[in-house]
């Protein structure tokens, strides 16, 4: 198959000299429009007068619950008795980092060892750490088109250059061994997201076992972005950690866990990163913040009340699956996991941005359009969450029933 390999289309040139001084290549990286949406959304919210219907935030993937009760009762009796929150290790508190690894042993049956599991200042900020130590300027590195923005965005910063995979309906807009076997020649690497943003279908665990297996025989480090596990609704979860030594696991308090702000996540890695990506982590953030971390830990005692926050999702889910259609939103990959549904809106527009905007101003619904993932093909597709509140989600499909039909 044909893959795109330049920078990620929109991507930006940014001159080398602006008043008088260099400005880095690495400062082109297109944004993340989701965040002007929210932007827009805030301002749209502020201007409608006390007693009209508000707006039905759905374009953030972001839960509309806070961190659990436990969570923050431990980070707050932790500062009321005084705690010193210093750094510190680079990798995290080793007390969190078991019980991560209890979690592999717990959820997956799979023994990880706290040795290859490092704490981390987000997601966000494992993904740098891991494309640094694996990759170097130059370096080619897959993934599937509809994909998370900053993949290709820190991939460009960083030098490197994310060859796009244009997945559809047809894989599930996911990545396929006979895609990978295509590409000539081998990229140096592979990310994949199950269940994945945009469009929160999965891997099933023979899936992800191929596409690892795959990558180890033929030296393509896979990096397994899996910050929406323990939110699915039907489809088994799998751990790359599980199936494959060369490959680096990716995941996150800020979803399953409804940390976002507390800026906390976690890599598992190959023994021959560890080191390297340890190196990196002392110079680049020290350390996660400790009182996060002092919190996550104690997340994983709230099980009860996250799975009651995952409850409603499906609920939500549900209803927008049922309503959505009646609506004219009839075209919808299958929503396996996360809290997204990403529509295919091509019989309704060609503008996904145009067409997100309209529906804001006139529908009060925020939404994302689709150019934030896939530029190429985005403008006929767009993403709804449905991680706020219940009520809203479920009022969304009248509103955008009304809407199309005038």
């Amino acid at each position: 198959m044909r893959a795109a390999s330049a920078s990620p289309p929109g991507t930006t040139e940014v001159p080398e000299v602006q008043g008088g001084f260099k400005v880095g290549r690495g400062a082109s990286a297109p944004p993340f429009l989701v965040m002007d949406v929210i932007a827009a959304a805030n301002a749209r919210a502020a201007a409608i007068p006390p007693g009209q219907p508000g707006i039905l935030r759905m374009e953030v993937g972001q839960p509309g619950t806070g961190a659990p009760r436990g969570a923050a009762e431990a980070a707050a009796r932790a500062l009321r008795d005084g705690h010193p929150m210093g750094y510190t290790e680079a990798f995290g508190l080793p007390s969190l980092r078991a019980r991560i690894a209890a979690r592999y042993a717990g959820h997956y049956g799979a023994a990880v060892p706290m040795e290859r599991i490092a704490v981390t200042v987000g997601a966000s900020g494992a993904f740098p750490l891991a494309f640094l130590a694996a990759f170097d300027a130059g370096d080619r590195v897959a993934m599937a088109a509809p994909y998370y923005p900053p993949y290709a965005n820190i991939l460009t910063a960083l030098g490197m250059v994310p060859l796009l995979l244009p997945c559809d309906a047809s894989t599930r807009f996911q990545p396929t061994v006979a895609m990978l076997e295509a590409l000539d020649p081998r990229p140096a690497g592979l990310i994949v997201a199950s269940p994945c943003n945009p469009a929160g279908t999965m891997l099933a665990p023979e899936e992800l076992r191929n596409i690892a297996c795959w990558c180890h025989a033929n030296g393509v480090r896979l990096i397994s972005d899996e910050i929406y596990h323990g939110l699915s609704y039907g489809t088994e979860e799998a751990t790359a950690a599980a199936l494959s030594p060369s490959a680096i696991v990716v995941n996150s308090f800020s979803k399953y866990f409804s940390m976002t702000g507390w800026r906390v996540g976690w890599t598992v890695l190959p023994e021959d990163l560890v080191r390297p990506v340890e190196r990196l982590a002392q110079n680049m953030f020290i350390s996660a913040p400790h009182v996060a971390q002092v919190a996550a830990e104690a997340a994983f005692d709230c099980i009860e009340e996250l799975e009651a926050n995952r409850a409603t999702y499906r609920r939500s889910r549900d209803l927008l699956l049922a309503g959505l259609p009646e609506a004219g939103f009839d075209r919808i990959a299958a929503a396996d996991g996360a809290f997204y549904i990403w529509a295919d809106v091509g019989h309704l527009t060609n503008d996904s941005p145009d067409f997100c905007r309209r529906m804001l101003d006139e529908a009060g619904i925020a939404a994302t359009p689709g150019v934030d993932f896939d530029p190429e093909r985005g403008t006929r597709f767009l993403r709804f969450s449905y991680c706020g509140p219940e009520a809203d989600m479920a009022e969304a499909p009248a509103r955008l029933r009304r809407w199309l039909r005038g």
